[in-house]
């Protein structure tokens, strides 16, 4: 690894090379995910010695007829009977789920989503056969980290734009200047404006690769990357690799369950004795998740399509399947709206629908059979935060045997599973602090 300054140095010639590579490679043309045909004006940029290829402009631009055919099936619901508990232990309730129905289709401002992403700068480029989409925000910084987050289900870039400024700017946000990053937001395969995979083999795996050809293409040859839900699952892959220029990882839903411990949880069987009481309580939420909250992971790791006809068919069916999970992994005890605006959870279901990326967003699920818990087995350096509202809250003891240089790991106070999108000022100051070192 490069020392400091020379590290610095080089990170400020090689940010300024891919601002060059960016203006002049993409050209005025924009392509746009909803249009019938594509508008870009590619021009080829290097990729190695042997290749080119192109990145062109994105814009979004939601037809008319979309939003229209929206607010119609949204009035055609046919609703379920009602729930036989005072709780939700069967799932999203009928009055909520009314309740959101009727302001997603009358009072939720439609064009919120495509204002909110045509407000950033976002490219789409073809990786191993598949258009990625992504957003390139670049700091005014100099020697801003080059930095990659990927996000997770039900999630997408949407979770993320709160987090750009603070990271790009953090003088304007608390920070300082030498904790800027350039940013870079892709969407995962399947999911929000990328590409649709045709054909199997699209896992973290393969997802961790396009991600290490998409830095190189964008000329950082140095940078981190972070993730959580199946970001985590890419940015652990990542760093199993090795990728090429890869500095160091952050994840806030890290892989650290011992196999041992995997197996008795799988059985069914009592906690092992000698736990600590960080692995009990970790133990102990697992063992409630996969008792009570995997239901949605079954069908979708067994029956992506299936599911997707309904969900593809019923915006408010697609709506309760997101909500559901979303009540469930925000620190809001079950009421998303004490950590998210209604708006912002409606942003998310809206780009899901008008994408049509129910089932192939779960097709992810179906390529990754294995647990994303089990222990990661992570060599490069590593830095992990605790949230109390994670699915289950890593002890130490676990991360330090699943990521062998696990330099930061912290706990704090508030945040869930969307931390960046609950909690972007605390997510934004987590990730200055973690990354802090490798700069």
């Amino acid at each position: 690894m490069l020392d400091r300054s020379s590290a610095r140095s080089r990170r400020s010639f090689l940010a300024t090379s891919a601002g060059a590579i960016m203006a002049t490679a993409i050209g005025t043309g924009a392509s746009s995910m909803f249009s019938s045909a594509s508008t870009a004006s590619a021009v080829t940029v290097a990729e190695t010695a042997t290749g080119t290829a192109s990145i062109r402009r994105f814009r979004v631009d939601v037809p008319k007829r979309d939003l229209t055919d929206l607010r119609r099936r949204l009035r055609a619901t046919r609703w379920p009977t009602k729930e036989t508990v005072p709780n939700q232990s069967q799932g999203v309730q009928l009055a909520r789920m009314h309740d959101l129905a009727r302001y997603w289709g009358s009072g939720y401002d439609l064009n919120r989503l495509e204002a909110r992403v045509n407000a950033q700068p976002q490219y789409v480029t073809e990786i191993d056969g598949l258009d990625i989409h992504f957003l390139h925000v670049r700091s005014r910084h100099e020697n801003a980290l080059p930095l990659i987050i990927t996000h997770g289900w039900p999630g997408s870039i949407l979770e993320l734009l709160n987090v750009i400024a603070p990271l790009t700017n953090p003088t304007a946000h608390g920070g300082r200047a030498e904790d800027a990053f350039h940013l870079v937001i892709p969407s995962l395969p399947g999911y929000g404006f990328s590409g649709k995979p045709t054909g199997p083999g699209w896992g973290p795996d393969r997802i961790a690769r396009a991600w290490a050809t998409l830095m190189k293409r964008l000329g950082y040859d140095q940078y981190v990357a972070q993730g959580g839900d199946w970001g985590s699952a890419v940015t652990d892959m990542l760093a199993r690799h090795r990728a090429e220029g890869l500095l160091g990882i952050h994840v806030n839903l890290p892989s650290v369950l011992p196999a041992d411990v995997a197996k008795v949880l799988h059985d069914g069987d009592p906690a092992p004795t000698g736990l600590s009481d960080e692995e009990r309580a970790a133990f102990d939420g697992l063992n409630t998740f996969f008792q009570l909250g995997t239901g949605y992971s079954a069908i979708m790791v067994t029956r992506p399509e299936t599911v997707g006809f309904a969900l593809a068919d019923s915006p408010t069916g697609l709506a309760a399947w997101m909500y559901d999970k979303i009540a469930a992994w925000t620190y809001s005890g079950g009421i998303p709206e004490r950590s998210l605006t209604l708006d912002e959870i409606l942003d998310e279901i809206t780009l899901y629908w008008l994408t049509n990326t129910a089932s192939s967003s779960a097709q992810l699920y179906w390529e990754n059979k294995a647990s994303t818990f089990i222990a990661a087995n992570v060599s490069v350096p590593a830095a992990i935060t605790v949230f109390p509202g994670e699915i289950y809250q890593a002890p130490r003891s676990w991360a330090e045997q699943s990521y062998h240089n696990l330099y930061y790991y912290s706990r704090v106070d508030k945040g869930g599973h969307f931390v960046a999108w609950e909690e972007p000022q605390l997510f934004s100051t987590e990730i200055r602090t973690a990354f802090r070192p490798l700069r």
